[in-house]
């Protein structure tokens, strides 16, 4: 996950290119791999199940456990904030529909990915409130997913459509925090 700097990667980011992969770039839609919840939700069932099965718990002690899982399901109201600022907006927020306009207030001035932000959040928090460290182990894997077949398609397609005022919008802002 980079987060080293502001910039935008673009085309072929996602390593696609070339490598019989291309994606099409007529349409209007970044062809994101799946929906960005459904990528969240079957790795939190499938370490919830695992642990079920063999039990892994996080060794926190339960009052710390419960204080982090309040803050990260707290926090997570950045999804609910990003969400209004699409419907502000009139755009849609599902990256498997076309954007009609670049949302850049709320959330979206501190990053670039607030619902993202927010979805890692709950995942965490329900991890935490389960004691169950199987899902906080796929955790990596679900936002090297979400950065590799997600937000790098989603950057490309945003700055094709938008071109320089997505550019500089990623010049200003961080695409995690």
């Amino acid at each position: 996950m980079d987060n080293a700097g502001p910039e935008c990667e673009m085309e072929g980011a996602d390593g696609l290119k070339g490598a019989g992969f291309d994606l099409p770039e007529g349409d209007d839609i970044p062809h994101v791999i799946a929906p960005p919840p459904l990528l969240y939700l079957v790795p939190l069932v499938l370490g919830l199940t695992a642990d079920h099965w063999w039990p892994f718990d996080t060794s926190l002690p339960t009052l710390a456990r419960w204080i982090v899982a309040a803050l990260c399901l707290g926090l997570s109201g950045l999804l609910v904030a990003a969400i209004l600022a699409f419907r502000r907006a009139r755009t849609h927020p599902e990256p498997w529909k076309p954007t009609t306009a670049l949302v850049v207030d709320g959330p979206y001035r501190f990053t670039r990915n607030p619902m993202y932000v927010g979805f890692t959040l709950i995942y965490t928090g329900i991890a935490l409130l389960a004691d169950s460290a199987w899902p906080l182990l796929l955790l990596p894997a679900v936002l090297l997913v979400m950065q590799r077949f997600v937000i790098r398609r989603e950057e490309r397609y945003l700055e094709r459509k938008f071109g320089d005022a997505y550019r500089a919008y990623c010049a200003s802002v961080r695409r995690w925090v």
